[in-house]
C-alpha cells in the first residue's frame, strides 16, 4: 500500500507555505515564532529548494549551490534562524579567475579587489573607491534607468578586462546580463564586496537538518512529497477583494487533501504562482498582463564529480572561474557550447563532521532553457556527456590525473531544474527586474496571498532569498493578526 504523505495533516492552518526554498522556510519559521499555525508543503523528497543536496553510491554527497554568499548571511541566520547555524558560516579564501585576459587569485573582499584593480589593471584608487561608493549608495527607489553596461562604461570606459572581472562572478550568481538595470548588479555586488564570499561549513544536508529542527521547535509542520496543485480563493464580502481560503495538495502516493488557510506564502516562481496556482481568473486583467510580460531569467547546468574514497586532490582554490572566450560576453556565457564555467571545489573541511575525508567538484555553466527543452533523448544524453567531458578536460589543466581519481560523474541541466522546482523555463535565477513589482503587489490583488521567490534585485542567492522571506513573513503576520482581531482585510489598491 502506498504511503499517505498527507496523513495526519490538519484540516486548517493559519498559513500554508508552498515550497521549501530558503525564502519559504524562513517565512515559515518567522510565522511559527509569531504563534501562527503553519504548514510547509514541498513536492520534492528533500527540503531546501535549490539550497539542497543529494547522495550517490560510494558515500558521495553533492551540494547543489553551497558556494557562496555574502557576509550578511551571518547576521540574517543569527537573527532569523539560530546561533548554531550562523556560527557555521565561514569565509572561503581563494577565488580564481583564469581566462585569456587575466589570471588572478583573490579573497574577493573590498580591500583585495581594490589592490588588484590598482596593481594589475592600473586603475587609479580614487576611481575604484568612487565605483564602490556609488554601488553602496544605490537604491531601488532611485529608479536608475542605466543598464549595467552603461554604468561600467561610466566608471571604466573601454576597459573590457575590468568589466569582465566585475561582471563574471555576479552573472554566475544571479544570471545578470549587460542589459539588465544597473541596480540589479550594484546591490548584489556591493553585498559580496563587503567582506568576501562565505559558505555554510557542514554542507547543505546539515544546514537543512538544523533548519527543519528549528521549524519543528517553533511548531511548524513540514511535509515532503506533497505538491500544491491549487490555491483556493473567494470574494471577501467586506471588501469585494478576492482572498485566500485554502489549497489543494496532492501526495506522491496519489492521495489528495483540501486544506483551509487564511494566508498562503508561495515559494514558487512568481509566474507559476499567479498563472497556475492561484489562476489568472482571480486577478485583475491588467495585473495578469503585467505578470505575463515578466521575463524569466536564465538557468544552469552542473557537472557533479565525486573523488574516489582515499584519493585527494591539490588545493586549486575554492571557486575557479574559467573561460576560453577572448572577452566577456553575456551571450557567450549562456551559449549551448560555452567555454565558460565555474568549478566549486569541496575539500574535506566542507563537512568536518564526516569521519572519512572526501572531495567533490561541481562545474557550473549558465544555460538557456530553449537550448535544452526540446532535445531528443539521444541528443540530450549526448549533450550531458559532452559537458561532463569538457569539465574534466578543463580540470586536467589543474589536476592532470583527475580522470583517474573520479569514480562518480553526472550532469544536471535546465530540464533537471524544471523537474525538481517546476519553475517556468527551468530557471535557476527567478525572474528579471520587473518580477519584483508583481511579487510585491500580489496581496493587493488577492488578500492573504504572498510570494517569497526569486525576483528582481532579490535574486541575490541565499542572502536575498532569506531576507525576502523575512519581508514577506512580516506582511503575512500583520495580515493574520488583523484577521484574528476580526478586522477586515485591506482593500486592493487601484
Amino acid at each position: 500500500m502506498a504511503k499517505d504523505w498527507l496523513e495526519g495533516v490538519n484540516g486548517s492552518y493559519d498559513a500554508v507555505v508552498i515550497g521549501s526554498g530558503l525564502g519559504g522556510l524562513t517565512s515559515a519559521n518567522i510565522l511559527g515564532k509569531m504563534g501562527h499555525r503553519v504548514l510547509v508543503l514541498e513536492h520534492h523528497y528533500q527540503f531546501g529548494g535549490l539550497a539542497t543536496w543529494f547522495k550517490r553510491p560510494r558515500r558521495h554527497i553533492f551540494d547543489i549551490s553551497l558556494h557562496g554568499f555574502p557576509v550578511g548571511m551571518i547576521k540574517s541566520c543569527r537573527r532569523y534562524w539560530t546561533k548554531e547555524i550562523s556560527d557555521s558560516i565561514k569565509q572561503i579564501k581563494s577565488i580564481r579567475f583564469i581566462n585569456p585576459q587575466f589570471n588572478i587569485d583573490t579573497t574577493f573582499d573590498r580591500n583585495d579587489f581594490t589592490r588588484i584593480l590598482q596593481e594589475t589593471f592600473q586603475i587609479p584608487r580614487e576611481r575604484v573607491e568612487a565605483f564602490f561608493e556609488h554601488l553602496r549608495q544605490m537604491n531601488y527607489y532611485d529608479r536608475d534607468t542605466r543598464t549595467t553596461k552603461e554604468m561600467f562604461e561610466e566608471f571604466f570606459p573601454g576597459r573590457n578586462d575590468v568589466h569582465r572581472l566585475l561582471m563574471e562572478p555576479i552573472a554566475y550568481a544571479n544570471g545578470s546580463t549587460w542589459d539588465d538595470p544597473a541596480i540589479t548588479y550594484g546591490i548584489v555586488f556591493s553585498n559580496f564586496m563587503s567582506k568576501g564570499v562565505y559558505i555554510y561549513q557542514g554542507g547543505t544536508d546539515q544546514l537543512i537538518s538544523r533548519m527543519t529542527d528549528e521549524l519543528q521547535r517553533n511548531g511548524v509542520e513540514i511535509r515532503r512529497n506533497c505538491l500544491v496543485e491549487k490555491v483556493y480563493t473567494e470574494d471577501d464580502p467586506a471588501t469585494g477583494q478576492r482572498r485566500v481560503v485554502g489549497i489543494r495538495a496532492n501526495g506522491r502516493g496519489g492521495e489528495s487533501r483540501d486544506i483551509a488557510c487564511k494566508a498562503v506564502v508561495s515559494n514558487a516562481n512568481i509566474k507559476n504562482t499567479v498563472l497556475q496556482l492561484a489562476g489568472a481568473e482571480n486577478f485583475r486583467p491588467e495585473f495578469v498582463a503585467e505578470t505575463e510580460k515578466v521575463r524569466v531569467n536564465t538557468s544552469s547546468c552542473q557537472v557533479y564529480l565525486g573523488i574516489r574514497e582515499g584519493e585527494s586532490i591539490p588545493n586549486i582554490g575554492d571557486l575557479v572561474f574559467t573561460s576560453e572566450a577572448p572577452e566577456y560576453s553575456s551571450t557567450e556565457l549562456t551559449d549551448f557550447n560555452t567555454t565558460s564555467r565555474t568549478f566549486s571545489v569541496y575539500y574535506p573541511d566542507t563537512r568536518p563532521q564526516n569521519p572519512v575525508q572526501r572531495y567533490a567538484i561541481v562545474a557550473s555553466l549558465n544555460a538557456r532553457w530553449k537550448d535544452w527543452e526540446k532535445l531528443s533523448e539521444p541528443d540530450y544524453a549526448a549533450a550531458k556527456e559532452r559537458i561532463i567531458t569538457q569539465a574534466l578536460d578543463g580540470l586536467e589543466k589543474f589536476i592532470p590525473d583527475i580522470r583517474q581519481k573520479v569514480d562518480w560523474q553526472e550532469a544536471a541541466t535546465p530540464r533537471t531544474v524544471h523537474h525538481y522546482t517546476r519553475h517556468f523555463g527551468g530557471t535557476s535565477f527567478g525572474t528579471k527586474f520587473e518580477g519584483l513589482k508583481v511579487s510585491m503587489e500580489l496581496p493587493e490583488q488577492v488578500g492573504g496571498l504572498y510570494h517569497a521567490g526569486s525576483v528582481g534585485i532579490i535574486m541575490s542567492g541565499w542572502l536575498g532569498t532569506i531576507n525576502y522571506g523575512v519581508i514577506v513573513a512580516s506582511k503575512a503576520d500583520s495580515f493574520l493578526m488583523a484577521a484574528k482581531r476580526g478586522e477586515a482585510a485591506p482593500a486592493a489598491s487601484n
